[in-house]
């Protein structure tokens, strides 16, 4: 049994190095972001406190894949400094095997488990749902600075808006005329005692809004009039806010009950097609097979640290990195073979956890064991056998 004070510190560590790996991808991850959205903020006049909350929905969006490589990376890295300080062989001549701290390492890796579950199943939705929710309560503002009370403002390409009134706050009109020519159909002419701006988060809108109004329609000899209850116009966001596209909901921002509504639900097959059915279930195995790779990663990286004996740190690092990238190929291989329709995403999303977690067991098996012998002086040795080939080549 693993003394209790050991256990502490080597889960203090495991929680230091990954705090540490985790705030420096995302930080790396959001300034790449905030260059994105560049002109968002040059455009617009937005406070720190705005900018930071924009990052923060934004978080789970990344996180979600960024817990499995931080998980890893704090495996690796705490092991491999353990036995490169030859803590691991002080152990082992203590009666301790690597068997014995398998315990406290599974109870980290299950902590991230279950809250990149948590990220996968609530977070991404609620962060993506805010951040479109925020971006368009901006977009809603500077629209409202640009209708001007009494003034026709052609801001908006294809329209021409008056108001005699505008409210700052709510975004009501009052006695509203517009000319609509954005849709290719002659100018319409629109009269309406009553107006507002809205939102349509679900579709990435601002959407100017007439009631109990008029339209009139002239088409070369014939003029004609409709009265109507509301009349909805779509603001082209780009031309409101530069530097921002929000499309229509895309299944990676659904909530997961939208995604097993897509999966379940007969009456929604009218509005789908096959391409978008197949993204719906690429989807929601992801977000079950990213949490389960900071399990399947963890173990694969405790025995490969224990192997490594004598790795410097930055290349122990590096190493690490190098094979998270070896699995986030084969997974991005997985997601693109699922979409096409190629492979099931069943097997596609899901081979790369087994294949980790099956080559985890192997090595966890030859370090507890010590019959791994020491990678490095086997590369070692390879290398130097290589070199004098080579030089007699090059001769």
């Amino acid at each position: 049994m693993l003394p209790r004070r050991l256990s502490r510190e080597i889960f203090k560590e495991l929680v230091y190095v990954f705090s540490l790996c985790l705030g420096s991808f995302l930080a790396l991850l959001l300034v790449g972001r905030l260059l994105k959205l560049r002109e968002l903020f040059l455009s617009q006049d937005v406070a720190l406190l705005d900018l930071g909350q924009l990052f923060l929905y934004l978080s789970p969006f990344f996180l979600l894949l960024l817990l499995p490589i931080a998980s890893m990376l704090s495996v690796f890295l705490t092991f491999l400094r353990m036995s490169t300080d030859r803590e691991l062989v002080a152990l082992r001549a203590a009666g301790l095997s690597l068997w014995q701290l398998l315990p406290v390492t599974l109870l980290f890796l299950l902590l991230c488990t279950a809250a990149n579950i948590g990220i996968g199943i609530y977070g991404v939705s609620w962060g993506m749902d805010n951040f479109r929710a925020t971006i368009l309560d901006m977009a809603k503002t500077r629209t409202q600075l640009v209708l001007q009370p009494g003034v026709f403002n052609q801001d908006f390409p294809g329209l021409t808006i008056f108001a005699r009134q505008v409210d700052r706050e709510t975004g009501d009109l009052s006695t509203v005329f517009v000319e609509d020519t954005s849709r290719g159909q002659g100018a319409i002419g629109i009269v309406a005692p009553q107006g507002s701006l809205t939102t349509d988060t679900r579709k990435g809108q601002v959407v100017f809004s007439l009631r109990n109004g008029r339209l009139y329609r002239h088409d070369r000899d014939s003029a004609s009039v409709l009265g109507f209850g509301e009349y909805r116009i779509a603001l082209d966001l780009d031309k409101i806010i530069s530097g921002v596209e929000l499309e229509e909901k895309r299944p990676k921002e659904m909530s997961w009950t939208r995604l097993m509504d897509y999966r379940h639900q007969a009456d929604l097959a009218q509005t789908r097609d096959a391409t978008f059915d197949r993204k719906v279930d690429v989807e929601t195995h992801k977000r079950l097979a990213l949490p389960l790779a900071c399990l399947a990663l963890g173990i694969f990286a405790m025995p490969l640290a224990a192997l490594f004996e004598g790795l410097k740190r930055h290349f122990g690092f590096l190493v690490s990195l190098g094979l998270f990238l070896v699995y986030y190929a084969l997974f991005s291989a997985g997601l693109s073979l699922g979409e096409t329709g190629t492979l099931a995403p069943a097997i596609g999303l899901w081979a790369p956890n087994i294949l980790f977690m099956g080559l985890g067991g192997i090595l966890f098996h030859m370090a507890a064991r010590e019959r791994g012998g020491k990678l490095l002086e086997r590369f070692g040795y390879i290398l130097r056998s290589l070199l004098p080939q080579r030089k007699r080549k090059a001769a």
